[in-house]
């Protein structure tokens, strides 16, 4: 299949490379020079705008940072709209706001008939790299069922929600609970130390419980090392979370844990931790502890 891929970040960059791999054909542009030099080496062909990319191919992904990006990128000058055709499919991987997936979505329609997915993903950066990231996906189910396999060479689990947005919706579910997990996680962690108990060996003893999580086993480690290197960065959250309060509000639906999650981070983006981990979150409680979690202190 032809496929034109918009946004080779650090999650965008592997999943177009595991398209090369699969045997499609891909087109790519970007902001970094760098970053699509790369991928022209590992097989791509490149375009100088995405009005370009969006010409002689199938289906158009785009995988950029917010909302504006998506916007920018599908329907301003020199965008997607103006180089694909009626038959085009557009599927968005960004992870946005889903009030916008629905405005964007109708006015590609509108002005073009284009059809759009929007099928955000989950797994962080290791999981972009070896395919088995989580996909969430929102728009019409016959466009879904006929592009599945595509999403399936960069997830090993693509699972349709609903109607368009609905994949966002899902992908902010999935931000607001892990934001959470990780900061209760964070907590507890803390809680042990400060009264003298290895958190380490807390750790051990609740994981195999009601209260142990995939997060759980996947950040309280790198928090006992003082391991902070991304695999998600906390900017990436607070954008998700952003997202997620701006789509609550707009139902009218309080979202206190949310929000309390997204003051943490704000306050360690003061710290200018914005780009590591979102395991960092520890250092926050560590601050108002006066208590480090880390191995040996």
């Amino acid at each position: 299949m032809k496929v034109g891929f918009i946004g080779l970040g650090i999650m965008g960059k592997p999943m177009a490379k595991n398209l090369l791999k699969a045997g499609h054909e891909v087109c790519v542009n970007d902001f970094h020079p760098e970053s699509v030099a790369e991928l022209v080496e590992a097989g791509a062909t490149s375009a100088a705008t995405n009005a370009e990319v969006a010409k002689d191919v199938e289906v158009v992904i785009t995988m950029v940072p917010n909302s504006p990006n998506v916007r920018a990128a599908l329907l301003e000058k020199d965008g997607v709209i103006d180089g694909a055709s009626s038959d085009t499919v557009i599927i968005d991987m960004s992870s946005i706001d889903p009030v916008e997936s629905k405005k964007i979505s109708a006015e590609l329609k509108e002005k073009k008939g284009i059809e759009m997915l929007d099928c955000p993903v989950s797994g962080g950066e290791p999981k972009a790299i070896d395919g088995t990231l989580s996909i969430m996906c929102g728009g019409n189910k016959e466009i879904f069922d006929k592009y599945v396999d595509l999403l399936k060479a960069m997830g090993s689990s693509v699972v349709y929600v609903g109607e368009i947005g609905s994949g966002n919706v899902a992908k902010l579910a999935n931000q607001m609970v892990v934001a959470s997990n990780i900061g209760i996680c964070a907590e507890a962690m803390t809680f042990a130390k400060k009264m003298g108990t290895d958190p380490e060996l807390v750790y051990q003893a609740i994981r195999g419980g009601l209260a142990g999580s995939t997060v759980m086993d996947a950040k309280v480690p790198m928090m006992l090392e003082g391991n902070y290197k991304p695999g998600f960065r906390i900017d990436l959250h607070i954008k998700d979370l952003n997202n997620a309060l701006n789509a609550s509000h707009a139902i009218n639906m309080p979202v206190p844990m949310t929000a309390h999650m997204m003051e943490v981070m704000q306050e360690l983006k003061n710290h200018d931790e914005g780009s590591c981990d979102h395991d960092d979150i520890i250092r926050y409680y560590e601050r108002m502890t006066g208590v480090s979690v880390v191995k040996g202190k």
